[in-house]
């Protein structure tokens, strides 16, 4: 398979996704400087794992870090606007401050069952921090927890994107860069 070939264009390169990372960092440092106890990063499997990782690396302050997996778009390119938790968490939210950190919000309805579900564990606020926004695609409102913050990466127009963790069908994950993926590998 001639991976790069099934991208039409790069909308961010690997030097520019690293940069917005390290100021989305710099931002989380500074708000939860003061914060005790420590916060948690949790991230939505599968597709914020390397966002994740590259994010927590660069916070300057001692933090949790978990993930809760939850599915709403299967094999498919449409969330089905009813997702699941498929994997809960094992770090004990009640009473932290949460970061949940999601690879993309779309319709809003994925990121409002976690939000729900993490006050359902009495996490104090949860703040998100997502790599992309699709804001024009939203159907729900986002209602935040406590003293809770949103942090976006990039605003990503209304294209079919993979890459930096993102997926078509579990492929396209191990991209370094954000790019559109052809209409003839997903349709």
């Amino acid at each position: 398979m001639a991976l790069h070939s099934h991208i039409e264009r790069v909308l961010w390169s690997e030097e520019q996704i690293s940069c917005r990372v390290t100021n989305l960092a710099a931002q989380i440092s500074a708000d939860f400087r003061a914060v005790s106890p420590p916060p948690v990063a949790v991230g939505v499997a599968t597709g914020a794992f390397l966002f994740l990782a590259d994010l927590v690396r660069r916070i300057e302050l001692p933090l949790a870090v978990d993930f809760v997996r939850a599915e709403s778009y299967g094999a498919g390119i449409q969330s089905n606007c009813a997702p699941t938790i498929s994997l809960d968490l094992k770090v004990d939210v009640k009473g932290r401050h949460v970061i949940l950190v999601e690879d993309i919000v779309d319709t809003g309805h994925t990121l409002c069952r976690v939000i729900e579900h993490l006050k359902s564990k009495e996490a104090s606020s949860v703040s998100v921090c997502t790599f992309l926004d699709k804001p024009a695609r939203r159907k729900v409102n986002v209602q935040l927890v406590g003293e809770g913050k949103f942090y976006r990466g990039f605003e990503c127009p209304d294209y079919f994107v993979v890459g930096y963790g993102m997926d078509f069908a579990e492929l396209y994950r191990n991209l370094p860069y954000i790019g559109v993926l052809k209409p003839e590998h997903y349709q």
